[in-house]
This record gives structure tokens, sequence and C-alpha cells, in this order.
């Protein structure tokens, strides 16, 4: 299967600036990353995702993959083809250039950026969903969670070697994870910088593995975290817990945890961010005589006054009623609208007593006219939701 474009992986277009490049990594490495994800491609998808963030990254691999594509980065690509020639051999023969690569390893002072490969590395980040209830996000509330993490090997302490024993400063490249290789090309001797094969780029040998970790430094633990939800959080909204992530390399720090809040809708209330939101069923009699009735909050009951003659689709605030406002300790309000009722069945008292408030107010309505008239009623009354 042919490669996708590494900018099309990253969800970038050509010409994507350093900072673009790194945030969508972030973002797609967290979104498929094996102990987060489960579904069946998130591995390979966070392999493909890793592979475009290691070119597009580095400024002469870059370079090359902007120009030449994937036969500018890959020396195997196309089967082959493509950018083979030079007497046959190819680009990727034992004894030809070995890969764009090496090429511009060759004529730019050898392979971008220089890492060293001792130094300390932050651990990657790690992301949790916490499903709240809808009072929980309004009120706040203390969980626990468990997940688990790449934690430092508790038999090695994390340097990866047997007890008693120490990892040594590699033999072949003292230290630096790269050695440099000569080779014959057509253009000459060239030198090329390339992973060391002793030590695969840590710079140190582990002689005598530890036996929990196997040379690793890192083991899989559950581990748990209590987690102070605020009160007034909104669904989708996430909190950075630091040092939460996954153990880091060398005596780095452990990454961050990312904890997203998936909140529960109410039955009866809707929100937009502070402010709440609840639909006041009336009968037209409350409506027309006026009435005080009481009106639930996420706060308790309270009392409201309904004017005489109040019509469907009337607002009332009740100033303070609402959810909190995470930044500024203050509640927003809750928003009440109105909402008349017309009733389907009528017994006998109950039409008379209609028809004549109809014919008080000048209209008659004949048994023929009542489906008619009620029709009316309705529409009078009725209405949709609003805010």
């Amino acid at each position: 299967m042919a490669k996708r474009d590494y900018y099309e992986v990253l969800g970038l277009s050509k010409g994507a600036s350093d900072d673009e490049i790194k945030k969508a990594y972030r973002k797609l490495s967290k979104k498929y990353h094996p102990d987060i994800n489960k579904e069946s491609d998130a591995e390979a998808k966070f392999k493909e995702v890793s592979e475009a963030y290691e070119i597009l990254s580095d400024s002469q691999k870059k370079a090359a993959y902007d120009q030449y594509g994937h036969a500018g980065t890959d020396p195997n690509y196309g089967g082959g083809g493509g950018f083979g020639g030079f007497g046959g051999g190819g680009f990727s023969s034992a004894g030809g250039f070995g890969g764009f690569e090496d090429i511009f390893d060759s004529f730019f002072g050898g392979g971008g950026r220089s890492v060293d490969p001792n130094a300390p590395r932050q651990g990657a980040d790690l992301q949790y969903t916490i499903n709240l209830k809808f009072e929980e996000a309004i009120f706040g509330v203390e969980k626990e969670i468990k997940y688990n993490r790449e934690d430092n090997c508790s038999t090695c302490g994390g340097n990866g070697a047997k007890p008693g024993t120490h990892p040594e400063t590699c033999r072949k490249c003292h230290g630096a994870g790269t050695i440099n290789v000569e080779r014959q090309t057509p253009l000459g001797r060239v030198m090329s910088r390339q992973t060391c094969d002793v030590c695969h780029g840590t710079g140190k040998e582990i002689k005598e593995p530890c036996p929990t970790c196997h040379g690793t430094g890192h083991e899989k633990k559950a581990h748990r975290v209590k987690v102070n939800v605020p009160a007034g959080v909104e669904d989708g909204q996430q909190m950075r817990l630091a040092n939460k992530g996954e153990a880091g390399t060398n005596g780095g720090p452990y990454g961050d945890l990312y904890v997203v809040f998936s909140v529960e809708d109410s039955n009866i209330f809707d929100r937009d961010g502070a402010e709440i939101y609840y639909e006041l069923p009336l009968s037209f009699v409350q409506a027309a005589l006026g009435d005080e009735i009481k009106v639930p909050t996420v706060h308790g009951d309270v009392k409201l006054k309904i004017p005489a003659g109040t019509q469907t689709g009337t607002n009332f605030r009740l100033r303070g009623k609402g959810a909190p406002r995470l930044r500024g300790g203050s509640n927003g309000d809750q928003h009440v609208q109105v909402k008349i009722i017309t009733p389907k069945n009528l017994n006998q008292e109950q039409l008379e007593a209609l028809r004549a408030f109809a014919k008080a107010g000048g209209q008659e309505v004949s048994e023929q006219q009542e489906e008619g008239f009620f029709d009316k009623m309705k529409d009078a009354f009725g209405g949709k939701k609003k805010r």
C-alpha cells in the first residue's frame, strides 16, 4: 500500500509552520496512543503520525520530502523504481548513495539537529475521560480515577540494568548515539551519520538487563489519582494534571495527564455556559388570572409570581440561579420560559364555562364551531421553546 502524504497524515497543508506541525502531532499522538485508543487500527495510525512528525519536524528531512516526496526520505520507497538508476544500482544499493538522507548529510554537515541521547526527556502525555452527572458538573465533585501508565521500573529505578550493575557508555559511539560512516559513491568518498548499531541511539550499553523491565527502565502499572472537579465545568472541557502521564527517559519528568469531562444532559434543564434554561408549563387559566408557583432551579425551588395576562413564550430571569462561572466566582442566571398548556379532554361543565367566556368576549361559539374554537385556543396559547 502506498504511503500517504505526510502533510495529509497530520491534517496540514504543504508549507505548514514548525509550530503547526508540532501542535498537529501532539493532538493526533494523544488521539491514537495505543494506551488511550483501543480501536484496532489505533497503533498503526499512531506509528503513521509519528513517522510523519519525524520527517516534517527535521528541517533537512522536510526539505528533501518537499522536493522529492517519499523517495527523498525513504531509499526503499517505490520498490526499486522512482529515483533508482546510476548504473542500475539505485540509491538504495549497498555500495551506492544509501538514500537522499545521506546526500543531505554529506552536503549539509550531517543530519540536522543534534540530540544528546543521554539528555533527560519528558514522558508522553495521557488522556482520560471522566463522566459527570449534570449536578456534579454544576457544583463540583471529587473523583478518583484509575488508569495504566508507564512508571519507572521499581527494580532498577529506571536505568534498565540489573540491580548491582549499571549502564555503561557505548563502546562504539562513546555515548553519542550516532556513528559516522564513510562510503564510496560515484561522487567520491562521503561521510554520513547513522544511529549506532550497538546501543541503538541511546549512547549506553546494558550488558545485564533488569529482569523486571528487560532493559527498558519502565514497567506498566495501575495508577490512581484524585481529581477535584471544579464547580461549573462544562462538557468537553479538560484539565491538565502535571506529571501524571508516562515516565520520562534518562531521569526526565513524567508527562501530563489531560482529564476530559463528559457531562450528562439534564431531564429538565438546558445549559449554555453559566446560563440555565427551564421551560415552565402553565394552564391558560394561570396565565390569564396570574398565579404564584414554585419553579425548580439547580439550587432548589424558588417562588415565582406570574402576572395576569402572561403570554406563551414570556421569559422570566432568576438572577444568580444559574451555574457557577469557572472564572469570576459568581453564578449565572436561570431563564424561565412560559409555555401555555391547552387541555385536551374537557368535561361538560368546563365546556359550558368556556362558551360563557367566549360569549362574554363577544364571540358566539356553537357546538359545531367548538373544534375550530379550541384550535384557535391552541394557536393562541401554544408555542415552541425559545431562548
